[in-house]
């Protein structure tokens, strides 16, 4: 028994080092970027890597002003709100009918959204963009959000029809038997036993659209989302990386916290585990 526990502890030193090291290369960017957003210019320069000794908070005064961080925020809450309910209402329906329903091709539509997921988003950059040209949806939030809506698609359906596929199929022909119709089953039955699920999709469609810049760079080209703001940040030739930083931390603030708080369900979603049928 002695022997066994030795084993047991020697495997856990050698599983907890390069958990340990990962950790670690995941927490210091923040640190870094938090510690390095406190100092003057001259004192990145002088230390990059040291503590900050004279912490100052001008950085994110002056990074809030000159990147316009307001405004671009409204932007980026009102299209990220705006494609993420889009995207649970859409991706809730069309999961129930794959996982519940039967119709024609269902198997052949559900691969064709498998296939669009290994479809990168550069490559049909040129189609999208004209495609937005043509439905006069440039510098507009609409326009931003329907596209959010089609390019994160894809992934929602197949993770709403994974996780309605584990759900016992009875509950659906039980709600039939009682007169209900596929509208009436699908908000009454399906969406509360869905939350979890939803919860999750929610927040990681939320943590896709706030990030994105290719998109909404190519979308909103006047009035711009917070992380395209960053960007004005940086200088042609120098770059104030204190400044930079300071403005990274705003934007990347919200989502940080809405992480945080939302960590348990982002793992326990993920893990819906594998489609039947």
């Amino acid at each position: 028994m002695a022997v066994l526990a030795k084993r047991e502890r020697r495997l856990l030193w050698v599983a907890a080092v390069p958990m340990a090291v990962l950790a670690l290369s995941c927490v210091y960017p923040v640190f870094f970027a938090l510690n390095n957003a406190l100092k003057t210019n001259k004192g990145y320069i002088l230390d990059r890597f040291g503590l900050v000794t004279a912490p100052t908070l001008d950085n994110f005064v002056t990074a809030w002003q000159r990147a316009r961080l307001g405004e671009y925020f409204v932007n980026s809450v009102i299209t990220t709100a705006g494609a993420v309910l889009l995207l649970l209402a859409v991706s809730s329906l069309a999961g129930f009918a794959l996982a519940m329903l039967r119709f024609p091709f269902r198997r052949f539509l559900f691969l064709v959204i498998l296939a669009s997921l290994m479809i990168p988003v550069q490559v049909v950059l040129v189609p999208f963009y004209r495609t937005i040209i043509a439905l006069d949806l440039v510098n507009t939030r609409i326009g931003l959000i329907i596209s959010y809506t089609a390019f994160f698609l894809p992934f929602s359906v197949y993770m709403m029809t994974a996780f309605y596929s584990r759900l016992p199929r009875e509950l659906v022909e039980a709600a039939r038997m009682d007169g209900a119709s596929i509208l009436q089953i699908w908000w009454n039955v399906m969406l509360p036993m869905g939350k979890p699920a939803l919860i999750t999709l929610g927040i990681l469609n939320t943590l896709y659209c706030w990030n994105d810049v290719l998109i909404s760079l190519l979308v909103l080209q006047k009035e711009r989302t917070v992380m395209v703001g960053i960007a004005a940040l940086r200088g042609e030739y120098t770059t104030n990386v204190p400044l930079l930083t300071a403005g990274i931390v705003l934007a990347a603030a919200p989502i940080v916290i809405i992480y945080v708080f939302f960590q348990r369900q982002i793992v326990n979603g993920i893990a819906v585990g594998a489609v039947k049928g």
